[in-house]
C-alpha cells in the first residue's frame, strides 16, 4: 500500500480538523472566491477549506489521497445541501485524472505538502491551474516555535529515522524550497509570494485533551507513539506533548483550548 495513503487513512483526522474549522473559513475568506470560479482544494481532507469555498459558490473539488476522508467530506458537503462541491481519492503527484488548465484557483492547506516527490506536486498543481489563475498552499514551517511544527519535532525523536532519499514534508515552508519546485515546474520566481500567516486550533477542551486527541487520531503522532511505547518512553513522549500544549495555549479558561500555530502561506500566479 501507498505509505502516505497508509498515513493518512490511519486514525481518523476528522478529529483534528474539528479544531481548525474557524481558521480554515477565515483563511478562504481572504482568497477572493467568487461564483465562477473553479477551484481544486488538493489534499482536502474531510473540507475544512473546500466547504468554506463552495459556501461562497465556487465550484469545488476536493482531492485527497486517504478514502475514509474523502467519504467524510463527501458527508459534510451532503448535509449541507451543497451540490457545488465534490470529493474525490487522488494522489497530488500524479493528478492524471484531472485535465490540465481546468482549475480558476488551486488551494492546498496542510495537505499536498505532505506527498512524496515535491517536484511532481508543484509540476501537477501548475499543470491543472489556467493560465491567469492562481494557487494558494499553506505549509508548515521548520524549526517554528509555534505549535505543528513543535509537535513533529518532537515526534521525531522518539520515531527510526526516515528511509533514505526521504524528503522532509516541512522544506514547503522554506521560500528557497519553494521557489526552486514552482521554478522547474514553469513559474517565473517574481510570479510567487509569501507571508506568514496563524492558523488557530480550537476546541472546548483543555490542552490535554486535545494531546489524547493527536495520540489518537493523527497519523504521524499515533506513529510517534508506537515507537515510543516499544522503547519504553510512551510516558516521556506524552508529557512533552502535555507540556507544548499547555504552555503555548491562549485560552484564559484552562478548560479550553485555543492554540496559534504560524505558518508560510505561498500564491503562485501562474
Amino acid at each position: 500500500m501507498n505509505p502516505n495513503k497508509a498515513l493518512w487513512e490511519k486514525g481518523d483526522f476528522t478529529q483534528i480538523a474539528q479544531t481548525m474549522r474557524e481558521s480554515g473559513e477565515q483563511l478562504v475568506a481572504q482568497l477572493g472566491i467568487t461564483n465562477e470560479l473553479m477551484v481544486l482544494d488538493l489534499g482536502c481532507g474531510d473540507g475544512t477549506t473546500a466547504i468554506p469555498e463552495a459556501r461562497l459558490g465556487a465550484t469545488v473539488l476536493g482531492v485527497d489521497i486517504a478514502s475514509n476522508l474523502v467519504k467524510a467530506g463527501a458527508s459534510r458537503a451532503q448535509a449541507e445541501g451543497l451540490t457545488n462541491c465534490s470529493f474525490q481519492e487522488g494522489d497530488a503527484t500524479d493528478l492524471h485524472a484531472l485535465q490540465d488548465q481546468h482549475f480558476d484557483l488551486v488551494v492546498s492547506v496542510f495537505g499536498a505538502m505532505f506527498a512524496p516527490r515535491p517536484f511532481d506536486v508543484a509540476r501537477e498543481m501548475v499543470r491543472v491551474t489556467r493560465r491567469g489563475g492562481r494557487i494558494v498552499m499553506g505549509n508548515w514551517i521548520p524549526g517554528d516555535p509555534t505549535l505543528v511544527a513543535q509537535i513533529l519535532t518532537i515526534s521525531a525523536a522518539y520515531t527510526p529515522p526516515p528511509p533514505e532519499g526521504f524528503i522532509s514534508p516541512m522544506l514547503w515552508g522554506v521560500e528557497s524550497h519553494v521557489i526552486d519546485r514552482f521554478e522547474k515546474a514553469g513559474i517565473v520566481p517574481e510570479n510567487i509570494s509569501f507571508r506568514k500567516d496563524t492558523f488557530t486550533f480550537k476546541a472546548a477542551y483543555p490542552p490535554s485533551q486535545l494531546v489524547n486527541t493527536f495520540k489518537t487520531y493523527y497519523g504521524p503522532t499515533m506513529n510517534a507513539f508506537e515507537a515510543a511505547d516499544k522503547s519504553g518512553k510512551a510516558l516521556d513522549l506524552q508529557h512533552e506533548l502535555e507540556d507544548l500544549f499547555t504552555r503555548q495555549n491562549q485560552s484564559p479558561d484552562p478548560n479550553v483550548t485555543s492554540i496559534p500555530a504560524t505558518f508560510l502561506r505561498v500564491t503562485v500566479l501562474r
